[in-house]
């Protein structure tokens, strides 16, 4: 008897074991099923030969985004990321660009014609046969980025800033541990507009945050960031608007 109880519970066990596999995530002391994992979505869009005319792109992550042979025409990209993206062949005449970041982006052979930009940044940008044609551009900075490869840009406006590398600025050190305060809300360290790859401070986020505020209020703000952001954000115009709007309030 003793030995048929025992065969009984090892065969019951194992059918235990085989109900088990397969997907089926009982919780052990409820038995209700766990629902699966929901993977994180990733920034950015992914089209090939799409029209996507004057479409809304404002404020959008658009950080690693493949877009092949598509029309953006008439499109808004106000305060828009493209880090790390692909656009190449595509459409943006008269499209919005107002202080979007290009970092790292492939826009090879891409057209903007009568595009506007403004506060925009373009660094390492790949504009192998770009056509600027009657785009306006307002106080705009090319870094990294070989302009030679690029049709109709006119590099000698006073609107155009161009460096072959980030420049060189003096940061006070007072400054300096402000950015490092506010680096420290993973908000801010995750968006990467205050740093470099290197890890070191982004001098041209620095200089176009000088042009705008006085540097004591700049590392009064940068210290407030530190435990007041609490949201994603992709471009540092996100950082500038949280800065005036704290200014103005009289708070920095």
């Amino acid at each position: 008897m003793f030995n048929e109880n025992k065969a009984n519970k090892q065969n019951a066990n194992k059918s235990n074991s085989r109900g088990n596999q397969g997907g089926n995530f009982k919780n052990k002391q409820t038995g209700v099923k766990k629902p699966p994992m929901k993977k994180k979505a990733e920034p950015g869009i992914n089209y090939k030969n799409a029209e996507k005319t004057n479409k809304n792109f404002m404020y959008q992550d658009l950080r690693r985004s493949h877009c092949y042979d598509c029309d953006f025409s008439g499109s808004n990209f106000d305060f828009t990321s493209f880090r790390g993206a692909h656009f190449k062949s595509c459409n943006f005449y008269g499209a919005s660009f107002k202080a979007a970041e290009f970092v790292g982006s492939n826009l090879k052979k891409s057209r903007f014609k009568r595009a506007r930009f403004e506060d925009v940044v373009f660094e390492g940008a790949n504009l192998d046969g770009v056509d600027f044609s009657d785009a306006v551009f307002k106080n705009v900075i090319f870094v990294g980025t070989d302009v030679t490869k690029a049709k109709n840009l006119n590099t000698i406006s006073v609107n155009i800033k161009i460096y072959e590398e980030a420049p060189t600025i003096e940061i006070s050190e007072p400054l300096k541990e402000a950015v490092a305060l506010a680096m420290e809300n993973k908000y801010v360290k995750a968006s990467r507009v205050l740093d470099t790859k290197e890890g070191e401070i982004n001098t041209i986020s620095m200089m176009r945050l000088l042009e705008q505020f006085e540097e004591t209020t700049l590392i009064k703000g940068l210290t407030l960031m530190k435990g007041k952001i609490d949201n994603d954000f992709c471009t540092l115009s996100y950082l500038i608007k949280f800065l005036a709007k704290h200014e103005a309030e009289g708070l920095i």
